[in-house]
């Protein structure tokens, strides 16, 4: 069928033509803000999910619906950086918040305290990085977000910036993907902040975004974390909600997908959204007609499957090491599940400490996470199976001797 038509979109973050079995998170929201418009207070969220499940998506709705509120929206995608790189990041995106709310010609007191808080924010970053910092030219707000320490900096931040958007009629959400990838420092930072606001009743709010571990990162961050937001769990869709993601797409083009259709997309995708998506792409090219069978789901199932292997799949593998790839391969030759570190080391044939390096690496890099003391798991759906294919035999790379000094 006409490529350009084609309503599926397997590409990361990029939201499908119909967002299906989410309405309950994205009705949670709107709660959320007409609490806060009434200064009410309501926990916020952080979800959490594997990989492909449309954590990333759903920020993307969220953020619509801020919008359609007149919210402003402050979206980040955090990664591994020090906690400088942080405030510089979180600066400009305030800065861009705070004309958002009102612009400078229009400020009332508090937007301008706002500013100057801001300002006295801007003071500690490092100019060393050669990154200039845009000034906001007014005078730094003396004893307010110039303590030092990140946690109460960003507080008076965030606090003077939420009494702002109450000045001016509105409020800001913060939206951050990729969670796991803030410091303990960063995160802690962010709880508080968000606590501090909600405490003040203020129209600011927090919602998150990232991998399992999350709720275990935050609630180590902070122990009231738990007290201050929910921790939704994305996982695939059921088969009536992947049959929908499959078929009503398609129906906007006048296309028809038969049962048995349906019934065999989703044996092969298991309602990850993402597959979902990735098998309907490949599906769209291979029919003809103005109906979708079962014949043509099989004729689209190894164009499907090497998508995901040359891109979804082995964009992971190329980062790691021969150790972390034989690692990975061991978890996989015991099944899809979460597995014991001693049970992946005796497979491999070493002793689990001796592993514990390598594992701490992989989680690191965002390949594995810990639902359990001493288990891990894959981040990506249906990983195993492709290690499977891709490393077809465990090859264990030989112990590295240490290397002993000189004696002098």
């Amino acid at each position: 069928m006409d490529p350009v038509n084609n309503p599926y979109t397997p590409n990361a973050g990029a939201t499908p033509e119909i967002v299906i079995g989410r309405d309950d998170l994205l009705e949670d929201f709107r709660i959320l803000l007409r609490r806060l418009a009434k200064g009410r207070t309501n926990q916020s969220m952080i979800v959490t999910g594997l990989r492909g499940v449309g954590k990333t998506v759903l920020l993307g709705e969220f953020r619509q619906i801020a919008e359609e509120f007149k919210w402003k929206v402050l979206e980040l995608e955090a990664s591994k950086h020090d906690d400088d790189h942080f405030r510089r990041t979180i600066y400009s995106q305030l800065r861009a918040a705070l004309y958002q709310i009102s612009p400078r010609a229009k400020w009332g007191d508090k937007a301008r305290k706002a500013a100057q808080v801001l300002q006295s924010f801007s003071l500690s970053i490092d100019p060393s990085s050669g990154i200039p910092t845009l000034s906001l030219d007014v005078d730094a707000a003396e004893g307010f977000a110039d303590h030092g320490s990140l946690t109460l900096d960003l507080t008076d931040v965030l606090v003077s910036i939420g009494e702002a958007a109450r000045e001016h009629g509105t409020g800001l959400v913060l939206l951050f993907d990729e969670v796991q990838f803030l410091s303990q420092s960063q995160l802690e930072a962010v709880i508080q902040a968000i606590h501090k606001s909600v405490q003040r009743k203020l129209p600011v709010t927090f919602v998150g975004a990232g991998l399992p571990q999350i709720a275990e990162l935050a609630g180590d961050a902070k122990s009231y974390a738990e007290r201050l937001f929910k921790f939704p769990k994305l996982g695939s869709l059921d088969f009536e909600d992947a049959k929908k993601a499959l078929a009503e797409p398609a129906h906007i083009e006048h296309v028809h997908f038969e049962d048995d259709a349906l019934v065999r997309a989703f044996d092969l995708t298991e309602g990850y959204p993402y597959f979902v998506q990735e098998l309907g792409y490949q599906v769209w090219a291979v029919a003809d007609g103005d109906s979708i069978t079962l014949e043509d789901v099989e004729d689209a199932k190894d164009a499907y499957e090497a998508k995901l292997d040359s891109s979804f799949f082995r964009v992971r593998l190329d980062r790691a090491t021969q150790l972390q790839i034989a690692y990975m391969r061991a978890m996989a030759q015991l099944g899809p599940d979460s597995q014991k570190a001693a049970d992946v080391a005796a497979v491999m044939g070493r002793e689990s400490t001796q592993l514990a390096p390598t594992r701490s690496e992989l989680i690191n890099m965002g390949l594995l996470y810990t639902p359990a003391h001493g288990y891990a798991g894959f981040t990506v759906p249906h990983f195993d199976r492709f290690m499977l294919r891709a490393v077809p035999h465990l090859d264990v790379p030989p112990v590295q001797k240490r290397r002993t000094k000189p004696k002098k």
